[in-house]
């Protein structure tokens, strides 16, 4: 056998045991007369010594030939360490070697095998392979198991079924962009890869499987950040016979049982909020509420006087910045900079101190008296000590604009604490979208959603403040999950989809499938999706998913270890009726 131990196993008690262990060389010291090898594989590290009084001279040799990740089987005896390293588990003891085995050489590493790395993000990706055996990465990896485990131990445990849906389907026109794939046997045809498994999970309702789960990926051809790649995974539910209410209970169950089982935290009550509410107070509609700086719309206070900018805006909002009246004034200046970056597009920020002895400074005084301002802090519920910034004009425009000044200013006070844990419904989500390049309204969650009972009517007549049945999970300003109550019979399916520009031929074409299950006794039924990948790192203290995906993507959708995508043979392009102009 290879190894009758790992490398983290072994303590004081095992002392004159014989072993074997095999792994990678963390690295290795020679003092001539006696040689260290830290011995590493994903469990641990144990200390091997070679030394000229106990070792061969030439296993001690060999000894010296190790180099960095080479691989090794050694069999020695257990013996007591006399320099003990309190910082390993296996620290008290090490590894007195009587065979050594090289099983692999190796070449040097592009980077250090350390947790803290001389190597940059692009060349740990390019060797993503070396990088799995760092800690933080492997730790991440092993994570996000434990998370997987815990989620499909919590659903198990609630009667879900766990069923797998097909990756080659149907491409349609709603959502992000598919990728597809072209049919070799039905020339000119193309499948798409799944950007959720939403239909599937619906007819598995239809077909009586009352609550089914997926751990599933799912593909989106779109721009790319930090927390998103073309492949993701979700935490795919959905759930027949039930209400809004019962969703939202069952999965404030996991959501606590995550917590508690992976990261030790009790959470109490999830606290509700509508769509409105969020924009009104915080700009977007995922808040982080581990903090306060709430909005406080200033119209009313600021439109009387000879202020020209804020007479002339259709919103004036603010925040109160705790502390922050101490700022100097160029570190305000930096501030007004920030907000006037392309990103945010502020053309500026008005602000005033309030002083420690409740008297107020701002940089529109000429405008405003104490009085007025003393409403502004009103307002914004600004405390003396604090500095109270305000943004204006277009209303949908400057709420996105405070909001990432906010978040800004939270990330630079501390007060984003990645231990607190801060979960949050956001409910009541409008069941319409207008895109204001085209005129035309389009699902904000998908075409399935149905709207809140009773306003299915203001279809014709208002649409745009039809509400949906639709909620989102959010923890610490991210939006870890998201579902509705789904249409169930085939009229207001079919009505939904003409309001959403669809010809009935289009609507057959692309869905006729679901409307005709639905006339086969489609039970009610909703769901909801985690973001598995997104859940994972924020449950891991970090906002970007990559340390927690083996084998991610980079911002351009590369995947720069195997170099794809990459072109494809012309002759395998002729077999799949692709017929590419393929230029020099």
């Amino acid at each position: 056998m290879y190894r009758t131990h790992n490398n983290g196993a072994l303590r004081s008690s095992d002392i004159g045991t014989e072993v074997t262990l095999s792994g990678w060389v963390q690295k290795s010291r020679d003092k001539g007369f006696m040689i260290w090898v830290d011995l590493r594989d994903r469990y641990g590290i144990t200390q091997l010594i070679f030394d000229e009084e106990r070792t061969p001279e030439a296993m001690m040799e060999q000894a010296r030939t190790l180099g960095r990740e080479f691989v090794v089987q050694v069999t020695g005896k257990v013996i007591d360490r006399s320099s003990k390293n309190p910082n390993l588990p296996t620290g008290d003891i090490e590894i007195l070697v009587s065979e050594l085995t090289v099983l692999n050489t190796a070449k040097t590493p592009p980077f250090t095998i350390e947790d803290e790395t001389d190597g940059g993000e692009d060349l740990r990706m390019k060797y993503r392979y070396l990088d799995i055996r760092r800690n933080p990465v492997k730790n991440s990896l092993i994570f996000r198991h434990k998370v997987t485990m815990e989620v499909r131990k919590y659903l198990s445990n609630a009667d879900f079924i766990e069923v797998e849906t097909p990756y080659l389907i149907k491409s349609t026109p709603e959502g992000a962009r598919d990728f597809v794939v072209p049919s070799r046997m039905n020339a000119g045809q193309f499948y798409a890869l799944p950007q959720s498994p939403q239909t599937f999970k619906q007819l598995l309702m239809v077909g009586g499987m009352d609550k089914y789960f997926q751990i599933v990926k799912c593909f989106r051809d779109e721009d790319l950040r930090a927390d998103r790649q073309p492949e993701f995974t979700q935490i795919d539910c959905e759930m027949a016979f039930v209400t809004q209410e019962d969703i939202l209970n069952r999965f404030e169950g996991l959501t606590r049982h995550l917590l508690k089982e992976v990261n030790g935290v009790e959470i109490g009550d999830f606290p509700r909020m509508t769509y409105d509410d969020a924009m009104r107070k915080y700009g977007n509609d995922k808040p982080d509420i581990r903090f306060g700086m709430e909005f406080g719309e200033l119209n009313e206070v600021v439109q009387h006087k000879d202020f020209g900018v804020f007479n002339n805006a259709e919103l004036v909002v603010g925040i109160a910045v705790p502390g922050g009246s101490s700022y100097t004034r160029k570190e305000i200046d930096k501030l007004i900079d920030w907000v006037k970056r392309p990103q945010v597009g502020a053309l500026g920020m008005v602000y005033c101190r309030v002083n420690q002895d409740g008297t107020f400074k701002s940089s529109v005084d000429k405008f405003y008296d104490q009085e007025d301002l003393a409403k502004w802090a009103e307002a914004t519920n600004a405390k003396p000590g604090d500095l109270i910034c305000v943004l204006s004009g277009v209303p949908n425009k400057v709420r996105a604009q405070l909001s990432a000044l906010r978040m800004e200013l939270a990330e630079r006070l501390g007060l984003r604490d990645p231990k607190v844990f801060a979960p949050l419904w956001i409910i009541d989500f409008p069941l319409l979208e207008l895109d204001e390049e085209t005129g035309h309204y389009h699902a904000m969650h998908h075409p399935f959603t149905s709207p809140k009972p009773g306003q299915i009517e203001l279809l014709s007549t208002d649409p745009g403040a039809v509400k949906a049945n639709a909620y989102d999970l959010v923890l610490n300003g991210n939006e870890i999950g998201g579902g509705s109550i789904r249409i169930h019979d085939k009229e207001t399916q079919a009505l939904m989809f003409d309001y959403l520009g669809f010809t009935p031929e289009e609507a057959q074409a692309q869905f006729g499938f679901l409307m005709d299950a639905f006339q086969y006794g489609a039970p009610p039924h909703g769901g909801l999706a985690f973001g598995l990948d997104r859940l994972v790192a924020i449950l891991g203290g970090q906002e970007t998913i990559r340390d927690f995906i083996a084998f991610p993507k980079n911002n351009s959708g590369r995947d720069v270890m195997i170099d794809a995508p990459a072109p494809v043979d012309p002759e395998q392009l002729k077999e799949l009726s692709l017929a590419l102009n393929i230029q020099e």
